[in-house]
């Protein structure tokens, strides 16, 4: 290894492809390719990490850490708000390279997914610092409950999203206190290494925030069987969680973790049907590659050909093309591994007999775009239904009664989310309390309180993000019991 200045050029922006340890860029020997989904193309060779490089950043996070946990959440809000404001500050450049990176729409880059980032920093900044200990009295003694950084934290994130979903989880981590390493998704680097140079200039002390580049069979298997680690997160696939789970227990070290989703999309016979089939449509979005969308349409049988009439003719307004055009409103796949998985996914439901009501084949649009597709099973046993194809493919199922809604909904290992339309406020309570999902939207869909819970049932993850729930993941809390009339 050894510390470099070499940087390529992406969209415009310069980006250092290496890793971000204890304050300095460093190299390793060893390269991978980073490809563009606009075009298929190489846009940087980034630095492939191992053992060494995951040591080296957990010894310089677990330095750094006495440091950073001695600020206190005020102190540590400080550096905190001022990496919001850079971000604010480098909205385009960070757009322009998530865009070349992972074909988000430039669009949706530049006017909201970029500054939730910086949103989740500053909220977390002030969670934290509004913090309220919780005093007692019993027994005799006076109680007060403290909330202790954990330490050196290791966070592992997904190619989809890959910058708002590091800030998501790094946020909490550095409220709390504790140091990070940030291990992003191979497929989509860059706007982590960027977020790493903010922090810098955002004038976080060395080690701190750290970021690791590589494959997670590599370098993320010797991060998170590091023994110096306190805490682990993760979002991605349940294989990958599994192991990292594993990993995690063999030290003692909480785990918590996001691993996808089947969600449903229920509409019943009384609900608006035009909202209904327009936001059925929009879970194309991102050639639906959104853990939180809802895939399997399941529609009330007496409504069922109306819904998807409109469902058609919203679909026909979508546009496939490049995501840097405002006109796109469908982006393509991630990398060429992830539309060979796609297409196995539908040809397989082909060649079971499943009926193929749309799309089903890849898109002249561009290398690795995929048409957007409906299938209507034959079976909810099926693969198509049962598994997460992570792709822009939903499934059309129909039912009669609400139980039996409720059932279809319920019929995966998954339990990530669930979508409701009805205009009945009491079926919406009534289902929305049985479908098992960490969230269950009614007549609207990927509305995020920062301050709610967020997290998966069953295979969809363990453990709950978001507001105190991720600040009291990245603590220790521990009591204070002082004998009363003990002291002064």
């Amino acid at each position: 290894m050894s510390s470099v200045t070499g940087r390529v050029e992406v969209a415009g922006v310069e980006v250092s492809p290496d890793h971000f340890i204890g304050g300095e860029r460093v190299a390793s020997q060893s390269r991978f390719e980073d490809v563009s989904p606009i075009d298929a193309g190489v846009i940087a060779e980034v630095s492939r990490g191992g053992e060494r490089e995951a040591d080296q950043a957990v010894q310089a996070a677990n330095e750094a850490f006495p440091g950073w946990a001695a600020l206190g959440p005020a102190g540590r809000a400080g550096y905190i708000h001022r990496l919001a404001d850079l971000i604010d500050e480098n909205v385009e450049r960070l757009a322009a390279v998530e865009n070349a990176d992972m074909a988000m729409l430039l669009r949706s880059l530049r006017a909201r997914v970029i500054s939730r980032g910086a949103k989740n920093f500053r909220s977390y900044a002030d969670l934290a610092t509004a913090y309220e200990e919780r005093d007692w009295h019993s027994l005799g003694t006076w109680n007060r409950v403290q909330r202790m950084p954990a330490g050196p934290a290791a966070v592992i994130t997904p190619w989809n999203a890959p910058f708002m979903l590091s800030t998501w989880k790094t946020a909490p981590a550095l409220a709390a206190g504790c140091t990070v390493v940030l291990k992003p998704a191979e497929w989509s680097p860059l706007s982590c290494s960027i977020l790493a140079e903010l922090a810098a200039e955002a004038g976080f002390p060395p080690g701190v925030f750290n970021v690791l580049q590589g494959y997670g069979e590599e370098v993320g298997a010797s991060l998170v069987s590091h023994p110096l680690l306190k805490r682990v997160s993760f979002t991605g696939s349940p294989e990958a969680g599994r192991q990292i789970g594993v990993a995690a227990a063999r030290n003692l070290v909480p785990f918590t973790a996001e691993m996808g989703g089947k969600g449903p999309l229920i509409v019943f016979e009384d609900a608006d049907l035009d909202a209904a089939a327009r936001k059925a449509a929009g879970q194309y979005d991102d050639s639906g590659q959104v853990c939180l969308a809802g895939t399997r349409l399941i529609v009330q049988e007496s409504v069922a050909d109306e819904f998807l009439e409109k469902f058609h003719r919203y679909l026909d307004e979508q546009v496939l093309g490049d995501p840097r055009e405002d006109s796109t409103t469908i982006s393509p796949l991630i990398h060429p591994e992830h539309l060979q998985r796609v297409e196995g996914f539908v040809e397989r439901a082909r060649a079971e007999g499943h009926r193929i009501v749309r799309g089903g084949r890849r898109s002249e649009a561009g290398p690795l775009f995929y048409e957007p597709t409906l299938i209507e099973p034959t079976s909810n046993d099926a693969e198509i239904v049962q598994s997460e194809v992570f792709g822009p493919v939903l499934t059309f199922q129909t039912f009669s009664e609400e139980e039996e809604a409720v059932a279809l909904a319920n019929s995966t290992e998954y339990g990530l989310s669930g979508v409701l339309y009805t205009t009945s406020l009491g079926r919406a309570d009534r289902v929305g309390r049985q479908v098992r999902a960490g969230i269950v939207w009614v007549n609207t869909f990927l509305v995020r309180d920062l301050t709610a819970p967020f997290g998966g049932m069953d295979i969809s993850g363990i453990g709950r993000e978001g507001g105190d729930y991720a600040l009291d993941f990245y603590s220790e809390l521990k009591t204070l019991q002082i004998l009363e009339g003990s002291v002064g």
